[in-house]
């Protein structure tokens, strides 16, 4: 990838906080905005890939072949029905690639090795990751610029967060120096539960800005737009999730452009 390509991976080994629809939404968001966008799926349930609605027939190369070392990035990119946003899907034979590449010496580094001769098409690489901290995780954390947690607003949210923090301390030691945290965003708010509140409360006192202003709800039109093969923001623009990713979106932006002028 070019300098000017910024890869953000988006991970936490806690499932079902929000990874996949911030993976969609935010880089539908870039791409509304004008940025070129590709999306890295790695996770072998394929969620974001299903949820882009690229039917499973049509994923003859995905990132399975890439990290194998079989395809290329381009070989692998399909064109999504938004415009400036495309996706390297994934297949459930990712399942399989930990035993296949376990004995190769850059086994850590297939990704960012095939991103990296990429020739800087896009602005924005957004890699969605699998609930685990595995050898894919561990390929998007070594490709990545920067890296964004979603956190869900339940009672232990900050435990994960911390058993996350110190396995990016652990890559940053070995595999890669200069990844930092883009931000911290809570999802699936409700602000009718107290608890929910308590939690953004503790969060914000413990991680500082690291935590996005932008909260995104729990919103049923949110959970409904997979279904269509379709990002909340093409699904239903007006409703709250859908304005939540068009503010993280911003502020996204705000601190990559905060983090280049640094």
């Amino acid at each position: 990838m070019g300098q000017s390509t910024r890869i953000i991976t988006i991970a936490n080994q806690k499932g079902g906080v929000g990874k996949t629809t911030t993976a969609i939404n935010l880089a539908t968001a870039l791409a509304a905005i004008g940025e070129n966008v590709l999306i890295v799926d790695v996770d072998p349930q394929g969620n974001a890939s299903t949820g882009l609605g690229i039917e499973r027939d049509d994923r003859e190369v995905s990132s399975y072949e890439i990290l194998l070392g079989e395809a290329s990035i381009s070989e692998a990119t399909i064109q999504t029905a938004v415009p400036n946003l495309s996706i390297v899907p994934s297949t459930m034979d990712l399942l399989g690639v930990e035993m296949e590449i376990a004995s190769a010496a850059d086994r850590v580094f297939r990704l960012k090795n095939a991103l990296r001769a990429q020739d800087g098409q896009f602005g924005y690489v957004i890699i969605d990751c699998p609930p685990s901290l595995n050898l894919l995780t561990l390929n998007a954390m070594a490709a990545a610029d920067s890296l964004l947690v979603p956190l869900q607003c339940e009672f232990f949210a900050l435990e994960g967060l911390s058993q996350l923090l110190k396995t990016v301390e652990q890559v940053r030691g070995s595999v890669n120096k200069n990844l930092g945290i883009q931000g911290i965003v809570m999802t699936m708010y409700d602000g009718r539960n107290n608890l929910a509140n308590q939690v953004v409360d503790d969060v914000r006192a413990h991680m500082g800005a690291k935590v996005y202003k932008t909260v995104i709800p729990r919103n049923v039109r949110l959970s409904e737009a997979p279904s269509y093969g379709k990002p909340a923001i093409l699904y239903d623009l007006a409703c709250s999730g859908s304005q939540a990713y068009l503010n993280l979106a911003s502020e996204v932006i705000q601190r990559e452009r905060q983090s280049k002028a640094a």
